[in-house]
């Protein structure tokens, strides 16, 4: 039987997780309100690349990877992500299609916030939804800074092991927006 999960359970867990720590437990309880609970069993994919960028996950227990297709119609096991990260939270801010599949990489837990319940504190003017945005934000920021500065490193060299590395290194930082 898998073990329930309380309200006070999440906040005490996103209260301790970097992208909801400057948040207080008040404000934390209107996110506990829209978050569902998902059990996942090793191997099950929680989203299909191409699909609708509808949700935003919070991995509460367990792992997930990173998976995108290859030019061999393979899949490659691009990122691996632990709890308590989170993943997809661009597609909470564009709704984009999914530019990766994945999928549990051991049974796990993840915490689901739809985008539809996370556009409607926005429309209700919860400080919460921005207190989270920025955070988003500054998140994608550094994001953005690691891979510029990659690029910028791998433009000074012309040794193909070290441009294929670093290749590798930016496909990692850019999986992160998943």
């Amino acid at each position: 039987m898998k073990p329930h999960l309380t309200r006070e359970k999440i906040v005490t867990f996103l209260l301790e997780a970097p992208m909801f720590e400057a948040l207080e437990p008040r404000e934390m309880m209107r996110i506990v309100h829209i978050v569902e609970v998902q059990h996942l069993h090793k191997g099950e994919v929680i989203f299909e690349e191409g699909a609708p960028g509808d949700a935003w996950f919070v991995l509460y227990e367990g792992s997930v990877d990173v998976v995108k297709d290859s030019a061999q119609d393979e899949k490659a096991v691009i990122a691996t992500r632990r709890a308590p990260e989170c993943f997809s939270e661009i597609a909470i801010l564009d709704g984009a299609p999914r530019s990766a599949t994945v999928r549990a990489a051991e049974d796990s837990v993840v915490l689901k916030i739809q985008r539809k319940n996370f556009a409607d504190l926005l429309e209700r003017g919860e400080l919460v939804a921005y207190k989270l945005v920025h955070q988003m934000a500054v998140l994608l920021a550094r994001r953005q800074r690691a891979v510029t500065s990659m690029l910028s490193s791998l433009l000074g060299t012309s040794e193909l092991d070290e441009i294929v590395i670093g290749i590798s290194e930016i496909v990692q930082e850019v999986s992160d927006e998943t």
